[in-house]
């Protein structure tokens, strides 16, 4: 016993003195600190707080259990179509987002150097010119006769009706989608791009002698393993910015969405949050939805982790 307390003491003495010798550390890592604790740390415990009570912002904050959770699930019926619509937006923008980013951007590192530059700048356009998209995709799915994809379809003779492509219940989700696919080639993207130009060529060269004999055995066995952190990066990017669509429909399609057919999670908690000002309730709904992008990061995670191994 005497022993163990002398080593616990002597462990305690290393620790105080490492601490000591980090001082200029911690004074350089404090203001980050400080503003990750203000702006990230808080607004979420806050959330959670408010997300047991029923609070209206003008009024003081009532504790109300989990009345708000079990209202989400058992008597919301459009929170449950916000969960489904989420979940198809995700499934397909999010995948597909993030293999087209890193096809492209293998691509890129193929061309010649001013070309490639053009190029990333052309693909990572779109997520910084959100009104632009909105723009382009509502002349191209336009309701009119004579819109883009309407003239087209008829010239073809493969329709005579006219698609009412941000009308239709049928139909909005699809044009929702594309316009976000378009715009998923964002930070991630450029992760992809800077990580892939950062391999050391002597590492191809050495698969070459080892017995690599084709670009997919590169791929598999250079490329992505040397590519983790990136991949990591641009998984949690890409799952964040697909479970987060919202504002995309509400500028193509208006708010609420055609029998809500494209309403999202991130759209039922702009509803109760920034128009009924209901904000327990809304609470309730980001704190859901915080969980659902925390499952996901670390199912995706895991799945990379295993990447090359």
């Amino acid at each position: 016993m005497a022993g163990n307390k002398i080593s616990m003491k002597r462990r305690a003495e290393l620790t105080l003195r490492d601490m000591k010798r980090s001082i200029p550390l911690y004074v350089m890592i404090a203001p980050f600190m400080i503003l990750f604790i203000v702006f990230v740390v808080y607004p979420v415990l806050n959330a959670i707080w408010f997300s047991f009570t029923d609070y209206n912002v003008l009024e003081k904050a009532n504790f109300v259990a989990l009345r708000n959770y079990q209202k989400l699930f058992l008597d919301d019926e459009i929170f449950i179509t916000a969960i489904k619509n989420t979940f198809i937006i995700a499934v397909i923008v999010g995948p597909g987002g993030y293999v087209l980013s890193f096809l492209l951007a293998w691509m890129i590192n193929e061309l010649p150097h001013k070309l490639g530059s053009v190029l990333t700048v052309i693909f990572y356009a779109p997520s910084m010119a959100g009104t632009a998209v909105v723009a382009v995709f509502s002349q191209i799915f336009s309701n009119d006769s004579n819109g883009y994809l309407n003239a087209i379809l008829r010239n073809l003779g493969l329709t005579q009706e006219t698609m009412l492509w941000l009308s239709d219940s049928k139909l909005v989700i699809v044009v929702v989608i594309l316009a976000s696919l378009w715009m998923s080639m964002g930070v991630g993207f450029l992760s992809f791009v800077a990580g892939i130009k950062g391999i050391d060529e002597a590492q191809y060269e050495a698969g070459a002698i080892d017995g690599i004999r084709n670009r997919w055995q590169e791929l598999w066995y250079i490329t992505l393993p040397n590519m983790k952190p990136q991949l990591l990066f641009g998984a949690v990017m890409t799952i964040t910015s697909s479970l987060s669509v919202g504002s995309v429909g509400d500028s193509l399609v208006g708010f609420p969405s055609p029998n809500y057919a494209s309403h999202t999670i991130v759209n039922h908690l702009n509803d109760y949050g920034s128009i009924r000002m209901e904000m327990g309730y809304a609470s309730a709904i980001a704190v859901i939805l915080f969980l659902i992008m925390i499952a996901c990061n670390m199912l995706i995670q895991r799945l990379i982790r295993k990447v090359g191994t």
